[in-house]
C-alpha cells in the first residue's frame, strides 16, 4: 500500500507511535580547478579522508530536533562498458603497431587492469563510495546527538538502483556505529519515484532543445586539439589517422574516475595537461547546467524538475513540528536529482540566472561543488525546548556538509526562519507540483 507523504512522515516523527562561517566563500574560477575537480560529477567526495569545515553554533536557546536529507549515491564504476572498451581498443591499436610511448604503454597496462576489474560491475558502488556514506552517516550522528539518539525515528529511502540502496545502508551503518539502538525503517520502491526520481517531461524537452543548439555550438568552439596524443603515441601521423579524436572522452572518463577506487592508479595529470582537463570539464559542466541551472536557454524550467521532492520535504518538516520525538528523513538518489534541487532552493549562487554558457566557469557555477560522488543536502531544524510554534522554528541548510546561503534574511549566520522559507518555496513550486 502506498503511503501519502504526510502519513509516512507521521510514522517517522513518532506522532503515531506509542510511547563555519556561511559557505558563500570566494567564487572559484576556471583557474582554480584541479585535475580531480575536473572530473565534475566523478569528483571523489572531498571529505572522504578529512573533516569538513566546522559548523556555526545555533542561536542561544535553540536545539536541533529534525533533519531532512537528500543525497547522491557514493563513488561508482562507470555506467556501461563503452568507455572502458573504447579506451582499451584504441590503446591496443597503438601497441599492435608499435606506436606507444612509455607513458602510452603504462596507460594501456592500467586500462587493461581497470577494464578487467570493471566486468560485471556496471554502475555499481565502489569501495570508496561505501566509505563516503559511512563517514557522512557517522558525522551526522556525532554532530546532532539531540536528533540522533535511541528515541529517534529514521526513515531511509533509496531509488531502486543498487548503488543507491547500498549507499543508504552504508550511511545507516555509519549512524548505527554511533547510536546502535536508533529506530530505522528502509525502503526502495517504485512507489516513491514520483518525487525521488521524477520524470519531468516538460523539463527534459527544454533541455533536449538546448542540447541540440547551445551545447552543440559551445562544444564546437571548445573542441579538443589532441595534444595529449603526443604523450601516448610516438608517431603523430599514426595518432591522427588511426586514433583521431575518438580516444579523448572515453580515456579521460576512465582515468578521472579512478579516484572512485582505492586501488586504481592516478594518471590523469600525466596523460592530460591541466588545460585539456579543464576544457573537458567545461564541456561536461555546461551539460549539467542545462540539466539543472536557471536559464532562458531552458525556459528557466530545469530547477523545477525537483518540485515534487521539495514539496515532500516541506510536508515532512511540517509533520515533524507536531512531535516531541526527534526524527530524520534520508533520501538516496542521484546527481540528476541533487543538482536541480540545490538550484531550486537557490543555494549559494546556484539559483542565479545565467544565459551565456561561456560565463559558467568565471561565475563559479561548477558541477563538482554540488554533485561530487556522495553529494548531499542536509537541512537541520532547531527550536527551543517545549516550543512547537512553527513560526519560531529555525533551520540551516548544508551542501556537502558546508553551510550555505539561501534567498532569505538570516536570523544569525546561516540560520533562517522556516516560516520564510516555507512560504517562499511553496509559492515558487506550486505551478509545477504534480500528483502522485
Amino acid at each position: 500500500m502506498k503511503l501519502s507523504a504526510t502519513l509516512r512522515c507521521l510514522l517517522v516523527s513518532g506522532a503515531m507511535t506509542a510511547g563555519c562561517v556561511t559557505a558563500a566563500a570566494e567564487t572559484p574560477t576556471m583557474a582554480d580547478i584541479d585535475f580531480h575537480e575536473a572530473g565534475g560529477n566523478y569528483y571523489c567526495y572531498p571529505w572522504l579522508h578529512k573533516d569538513p569545515p566546522a559548523q556555526t553554533p545555533a542561536p542561544k536557546g535553540y536545539k536541533p530536533f529534525h533533519l531532512e536529507h537528500s543525497g547522491r549515491h557514493g563513488s561508482r564504476w562507470l555506467i556501461g562498458y563503452d568507455q572502458y572498451n573504447k579506451s582499451l581498443e584504441l590503446l591496443e591499436k597503438g601497441e599492435r603497431n608499435g606506436k606507444l610511448t612509455p607513458l602510452g604503454q603504462k596507460t594501456l597496462d592500467a586500462v587493461r587492469k581497470i577494464h578487467a576489474a570493471a566486468q560485471g560491475r556496471e554502475g555499481e558502488l565502489s569501495d570508496n563510495g561505501a566509505l563516503q556514506h559511512q563517514g557522512i552517516g557517522k558525522r551526522m550522528a556525532n554532530n546532532y546527538p539531540e536528533i540522533f539518539n535511541k528515541n529517534t525515528n529514521v526513515d531511509a529511502r533509496a531509488t531502486n538502483v543498487i548503488r543507491s540502496i547500498l549507499s543508504m545502508f552504508n550511511g545507516l551503518n555509519g549512524i548505527q556505529s554511533v547510536v546502535p539502538s536508533i529506530h530505522i525503517s528502509t525502503d526502495a520502491s517504485m512507489a516513491d519515484m514520483w518525487y525521488m526520481n521524477a520524470n519531468d517531461r516538460g523539463a527534459w524537452e527544454a533541455r533536449r532543445h538546448a542540447d541540440a543548439n547551445q551545447a552543440r555550438d559551445f562544444n564546437i568552439r571548445h573542441d579538443n586539439k589532441g595534444e595529449y596524443l603526443t604523450r601516448l603515441f610516438t608517431d603523430p601521423q599514426f595518432a591522427k589517422d588511426s586514433i583521431g579524436y575518438e580516444l579523448f572522452k572515453p580515456l579521460f572518463s576512465v582515468l578521472v574516475n579512478t579516484q572512485s577506487h582505492s586501488d586504481q592508479p592516478w594518471l590523469v595529470d600525466e596523460v592530460f595537461s591541466i588545460d585539456e582537463a579543464r576544457e573537458r570539464w567545461s564541456e561536461r559542466n555546461i551539460g549539467w547546467f542545462l540539466h539543472a541551472g536557471n536559464s532562458k536557454m531552458t525556459n528557466n524550467r530545469m530547477p523545477f524538475s525537483q518540485s515534487n521532492l521539495l514539496r515532500d520535504i516541506i510536508e515532512c518538516v511540517d509533520t515533524a513540528f507536531n512531535s516531541t520525538t526527534p526524527s530524520v528523513n534520508l533520501r538516496y538518489s542521484h546527481d540528476t536529482i541533487v543538482l536541480p534541487l540545490a538550484s531550486l532552493m537557490e543555494m549559494n549562487n546556484f539559483g542565479e540566472e545565467i544565459n551565456d554558457l561561456e560565463e559558467l566557469g568565471a561565475k563559479g557555477w561548477h558541477d563538482y561543488l554540488v554533485v561530487p560522488m556522495a553529494a548531499n543536502i542536509q537541512i537541520v531544524f532547531y527550536r527551543k525546548d517545549g516550543n512547537t510554534n512553527p513560526d519560531d522554528i529555525l533551520f540551516k541548510a548544508m551542501l556537502n556538509e558546508q553551510e550555505v546561503t539561501l534567498p532569505f534574511t538570516p536570523v544569525s549566520g546561516p540560520y533562517y526562519r522556516w516560516k520564510d522559507a516555507k512560504d517562499y518555496y511553496s509559492k515558487k513550486i506550486a505551478p509545477y507540483v504534480t500528483k502522485r
